[in-house]
């Protein structure tokens, strides 16, 4: 594994940074990493990389201890709220920072050009930092952390500034990454953009991981499902109640949350045992932000227990 943590926990006194994370992070995938603003996201994400340092718990990066140099030589990160030098051009900005990794010179004027084209800045790096725009400051603050070629990139909130222009151009280069073998550990709350690249996430709420797993698995039995129906009975209302979380009923029209999505077939069924007339029944697979709002409003609760905390 990439990484692993066993009860990783974050105190500042008597306020819960983190508390008992259980991660397993396999190569070669982008992992998302999702909570509400304040939920520990960022405080995970400063503790992998050695910002700082846990209260309690154990975690490996690359298969080795938190903090170990050679690990994080082969570790990239892009913080949250970087700023880097205005006066520094592109390429000399990246020239310090390849110093600071401990690039050889002549790794040094190999990997340079290389992240420039990897980022699409190639013939920007002679512009002073100061004059780029927000998506090419950020695509710079990405060719930092990718100047080592790591093999895993932690990337916090990467798009949150950017307009969808920017957060295009920064998510195809995320695909990249992973297109190139690498493990991208992504930190977000636009769902929408995780929901597009990511194949494993993993939700916080408090502190604490609520939910976790394949998202393609995590998506599988979220179901709203909207039936038209004429003649209905009690009988019939009882058996879809059964079949269901959540279920509203406005006149004809029945709109339901399956508790699975093998479970849309039968509801013809019941239409017509029980005697009515079904005019539409229309399905639609829940999306990220429906299951992140319901598990954040439950408060973690039992909802999708299934998908344990600690095994991904």
């Amino acid at each position: 594994m990439i990484i692993e943590t066993s009860d990783l926990t974050k105190m500042y006194g008597k306020k819960v940074g983190c508390s008992e994370i259980c991660l397993s992070v396999g190569e070669g995938q982008i992992f998302g990493f999702l909570g509400p603003n304040g939920a520990g996201k960022s405080t995970l994400v400063k503790i992998l990389v050695g910002l700082l340092f846990p209260t309690s718990g154990t975690a490996k990066i690359l298969g080795r201890p938190l903090g170990d140099l050679e690990a994080r030589r082969k570790t990239g990160f892009l913080p949250e709220n970087f700023r880097y030098q205005d006066w520094l051009t592109g390429e000399e900005l990246l020239s310090f920072h390849a110093s600071l990794y401990g690039l050889s010179a002549q790794d040094k004027k190999r990997r340079i050009p290389a992240v420039l084209e990897q980022v699409g800045l190639s013939g920007k790096e002679r512009q002073r930092v100061g004059t780029y725009s927000k998506g090419m400051q950020q695509r710079i603050g990405l060719a930092c952390a990718l100047l080592p070629d790591p093999e895993l990139v932690f990337l916090d909130e990467p798009t949150s500034a950017l307009d969808p222009l920017g957060r295009r151009e920064v998510r195809q280069i995320i695909l990249d990454l992973r297109r190139r073998g690498k493990t991208v550990f992504l930190n977000s709350h636009l769902l929408s953009e995780v929901e597009m690249i990511c194949d494993q996430v993993a939700i916080i709420h408090k502190g604490r991981i609520i939910s976790t797993g394949v998202l393609e698995e995590m998506l599988s039995g979220a179901v709203e499902v909207e039936v038209q129906v004429e003649a209905q009975t009690p009988q019939m209302l009882s058996e879809f109640s059964a079949l269901s979380r959540k279920m509203t009923v406005d006149g004809s029209r029945i709109r339901l949350s399956l508790n699975d999505r093998k479970d849309v077939g039968s509801l013809a069924g019941i239409v017509v045992r029980n005697g009515g007339r079904l005019f539409s029944l229309k399905a639609v697979q829940g999306s990220l932000e429906d299951l992140f709002i319901d598990l954040i409003q439950e408060g973690g609760g039992n909802h999708h227990a299934g998908h344990n905390p600690t095994n991904l």
